[in-house]
């Protein structure tokens, strides 16, 4: 998994403490809410942001869609604090804004932090022009997020995501002499009915097909991925 702070060299000392904490409190939120635990992440972090690798066995599906709901009603919460002026009595902090990157891939340990094909797909996709206009054009957004295309497919499309595909922007992106392809979230992260009546459209700006699949029962869960990597 990968999260970065829009804006945070922008701040000054004081503010770019204010916002680490409140983005470690936001993800502690939202991990707890789906019964996950950041203690057993493996982190690297920096000031802006983290890259995390999620223990094996992870349920994919619940973090793709739970897990990012409750990070932006945590961010949704935070910012309602400091618009009003209640955050901790801290008077002029600024909002917190986020971008987020998920995928499932192959990794593993090195001296300087993971190394494989996920922390480095994860990495582009979280950096990809798209996602930060998302955020930079929608000031009421909070949580911009996107999705590899591999993990689109094989939990976001299925219908086993508690966010429905409709919601989602295919998009490709090319750095560094490769492309990587990924899905941006159009609507909001909200709980399946609660998104805007908006469908997201494709690289050729064709609509995406119907109505989020209904198959899988509540207990359904996608496992055995390999370790999810986040920063």
């Amino acid at each position: 998994m990968a999260v970065d702070i829009q804006g945070y060299s922008k701040r000054d000392t004081r503010e770019q403490l204010l916002a680490q904490r409140d983005l470690c409190a936001a993800l502690d939120r939202a991990a707890r809410g789906t019964g996950l635990d950041r203690g057993h992440w493996e982190k690297q972090v920096g000031g802006d942001g983290e890259l995390a690798t999620l223990p094996d066995g992870t349920d994919p599906a619940m973090v793709a869609g739970e897990f990012v709901i409750g990070l932006a009603e945590a961010l949704r919460d935070l910012n309602h604090e400091v618009e009003g002026g209640t955050a901790g009595g801290e008077a002029g902090r600024h909002r917190l804004r986020v971008r987020l990157s998920l995928h499932h891939g192959t990794l593993t340990a090195g001296p300087f932090g993971p190394a494989g094909d996920a922390p480095i797909v994860v990495q582009r996709l979280l950096d990809a022009a798209p996602l930060r206009r998302l955020l930079a054009r929608d000031a009421g957004r909070d949580l911009a997020y996107v999705v590899s295309d591999s993990l689109f497919e094989d939990v976001v499309r299925t219908g086993f995501c508690a966010l429905p595909p409709e919601a989602f922007q295919a998009i490709k992106v090319t750095a560094k002499g490769a492309i990587f392809r990924g899905h941006i979230l159009t609507g909001r992260a909200v709980r399946r009915g609660g998104l805007p009546d908006g469908r997201g459209r494709g690289e050729d700006g064709g609509e995406r097909g119907g109505p989020p699949g209904d198959a899988a029962g509540p207990d359904a869960r996608v496992l055995d991925f390999p370790a999810l990597a986040f920063r």
